[in-house]
């Protein structure tokens, strides 16, 4: 049995990025196990580290070698192999050559498509040793690193210049250089409490010496766990709860290897700034943990932050960081009074002088014609046009105060703070904030009816746009967030119940575009391109992906039509009549397909002569009586109830009735009741695209 042993390796940097720490750390782990998979080195669990001076890479129990395997190489067809005389022909030799075996050592391999000669040997594995440089030179030049950098006088590139490499194969140290470093054994400590060598004897040994001798936390998740309970821990102790947002957290536990936690304060006056101003402040700014009220709905004037170091004082730290805050609050807080010194209204004017995108004209068009799409869908909707077309006009005016110019975050946010302060109605100013919902994956859609047409119609005016200007998103390349924007609306569609035909908004925000603007031209694009962002919206949720398939061939156009008939073939598939229906639907339609003219509109029941027909007929009148009230009022669930009922005489009907009659008259009428009933099932989804779960 071939011997295994743990394998470490450790890339050992200058500072890396923090927001793509953990990303390059899980990167580096996935190619190197790639690696060990694709030369067949057999291997146990693997377990990535890093912080900011490090990647590193753990793999459990990795085979020192590759099994011996046997190599099989296929020659020439044997009737090409051998001439008439059974000498070996030209190409017969000159495959044995290439094999290093003469012509006679070869074997004959037959198959059902034929007999080829062929070549087999036992060949030795090589050495894990031989193979790991290779391999960690693969996944290192795999990195996601947009742009890499050289250091020095050499050609070698990184994300950040290289000062060490160790690989460890068990207790042995793999020859190889990566990225032009020679490894060894020797990683490196904290760079103030141990900046020295650190001797690694072996893999399992790594983070326990890396801690316990050279002050560093190289576990990602333990440093980030003893981060959350550090801050945790003071907030309580300052009588509050520390606001803990991921992505902070995330980017901290980058910048850290040995993390100590510092508290400081700020003034009492800044906490009559808006909520979201201060923790703008101290989180994007300053990477601080706000500190609430134990409801967490009130913030307090403190903040928690953390040094790289166990200083000898850290009140100084604390004095440091408070020094810095104080001016980027009074920043805000001059920000604040002066931007209300002029009402978002007045900065209309502005709106002109502002280009939106150079072919799709200034933010004064692009209000324009959103308010006017705003006054349409809410007369779609049969909603209050008023509120949604004041916000509308008044939506874009907040990126020409300071206070957002400083924090473009908050776009949106200030709007609707400085609209309270205008006097504008608590629903308008709502809605400023509400236009940019859904922000990001699981943010909530907006919850006014002003703020929905709002960003219904901003999205959808943006989408229009930038396809019409031949800017579609293109692999992972999408710049103006239309894949966002997209997924928002039909968010807010289905998730509000708003029966919006999408084709008919689309067609009305194409109108608003005039010039050399072929915006027409994109509707039926724009709206195939929302109707894949409910692809994954319903993956997202458990949807079988043949389900959503079966709803997709009906082209709803109406998100939330589409969304009750996704539930609706869901329930149907857990009936025990729907894999019969569903194959029963597959023939109609193959037979529909195989007819070389159209069907009669209407069943001659004067034609119908098997009893088996006639069953199907009559059952097909009553459900079809039952089934069409049920679909004007959208109740697909009940219908494809119903629908489940004729099962067993369609059964029965493919049973005992010859549909394809030598009898022209008999043909055409038993199509033409078939064609009744796939039309009644296609009234709500194409159930012949229903997978067999067995």
């Amino acid at each position: 049995m071939t011997a295994k042993k743990d394998l470490l390796i450790e890339i050992g940097t200058e500072e890396l990025p923090p927001r793509a720490l953990k990303q390059l750390a899980v990167a580096f782990a996935d190619g190197i196990v790639q690696g060990l998979d694709d030369h067949k080195l057999a291997h146990g669990d693997c377990r990535w580290y890093a912080t900011p001076r490090r990647l590193a890479v753990i793999v459990a129990r990795v085979a020192v070698s590759q099994d011996d395997h046997e190599v099989v190489k296929r020659g020439p067809a044997l009737n090409a192999a051998y001439d008439a005389e059974g000498k070996p022909t030209k190409a017969a030799q000159g495959f044995a050559r290439s094999c290093n075996v003469d012509a006679g050592d070869l074997e004959v391999l037959e198959t059902d498509k034929g007999s080829w000669l062929v070549f087999r040997a036992m060949e030795q594995g090589r050495a894990a040793a031989d193979l790991l440089p290779g391999i960690i030179d693969l996944a290192l030049a795999r990195l996601p690193i947009p742009r890499r950098m050289r250091w020095g006088d050499g050609e070698t590139e990184f994300v950040r210049p290289v000062h060490w490499t160790v690989v460890l194969l068990g207790r042995d140290v793999v020859s190889c250089r990566p990225l032009d470093t020679a490894a060894g054994n020797e990683s490196r400590g904290h760079r103030f409490h141990h900046p020295g060598p650190v001797k690694i004897t072996s893999p399992s040994g790594y983070a326990k010496k890396l801690k316990d001798k050279a002050h560093v936390i190289a576990d990602f998740d333990e440093r980030q766990t003893l981060i959350r309970e550090q801050a945790d821990a003071a907030a309580q102790a300052l009588g509050g709860r520390a606001l803990i947002d991921a992505g902070l957290l995330d980017e901290v536990t980058s910048l850290l290897e040995w993390p100590a936690v510092i508290t400081g304060s700020f003034e009492d006056k800044f906490l009559e700034l808006p909520r979201e101003v201060l923790i703008a402040t101290m989180q994007d700014n300053q990477k601080y943990f706000p500190v609430t009220d134990t409801t967490g709905q009130v913030l307090k004037n403190y903040f928690i932050t953390f040094a790289n170091i166990d200083s000898r004082d850290p009140g100084e730290i604390r004095r440091g960081n408070e020094r810095v805050i104080r001016p980027r609050l009074s920043d805000a807080d001059f920000f604040w009074n002066r931007d209300r010194k002029q009402s978002l209204a007045q900065r209309c004017a502005q709106l002109k002088d502002v280009i939106f995108q150079k072919r799709l004209g200034t933010l004064e068009d692009k209000t324009r014609r959103v308010t006017n799409l705003v006054a349409w869908i809410a007369g779609r909707l049969q909603l209050d046009a008023v509120p949604a077309e004041r916000t509308a006009q008044l939506a874009k005016c907040d990126l020409f105060t300071e206070m957002v110019g400083e924090f473009p975050e908050l776009q949106g946010v200030m709007g609707r703070y400085y609209a309270l302060h205008d006097g504008e109605t608590e629903e308008v100013a709502r809605a400023l904030d509400e236009q940019y919902q859904p922000r990001y994956a699981g943010d909530a859609i907006p919850a006014s009816a002003a703020g929905r047409v709002l960003s219904l119609a901003d999205k959808i005016d943006t989408l229009i746009g930038i396809f019409a200007i031949g800017q579609a998103p293109t692999g992972d390349k999408d710049p103006f967030g239309l894949r966002r924007a997209a997924l928002g609306c039909v968010r807010i569609l289905v998730e509000a119940g708003l029966d919006l035909d999408v084709p008919a908004c689309l067609q009305q925000a194409a109108a608003g575009y005039t010039g050399d603007v072929n915006a027409a031209a994109v509707v039926d694009e724009v709206f195939d391109f929302m109707l894949e962002r409910l692809r994954r919206y319903y993956l997202d949720e458990g949807i079988r992906p043949d389900v959503f398939e079966a709803v997709l061939s009906r082209r709803p156009a109406q998100p939330y039509d589409f969304h009750q008939r996704i539930h609706a073939v869901t329930a149907f598939t857990l009936l025990p009549e729907a894999q019969s229906l569903a194959a029963a639907n597959k023939r109609i339609r193959n037979i529909l397909k195989q007819s070389e003219e159209a069907p009669p509109s209407e069943v001659d029941a004067a034609l119908l002569q098997e009893p088996a027909e006639q069953d199907l007929a009559e059952a097909l009148t009553s459900t079809a009586a039952t089934v069409q009230p049920l679909l004007q009022c959208n109740d697909y669930t009940r219908a494809l109830k119903e629908l489940a009922g004729l099962r067993d005489k369609v059964d029965a009907f493919f049973d005992n009735v010859m549909v394809m009659s030598e009898d022209r008259s008999l043909r055409m009428n038993r199509i033409a009741m078939l064609q009744q009933l796939s039309d009644l099932f296609l009234s709500i989804a194409d159930i012949s695209r229903l997978q067999s779960e067995s």
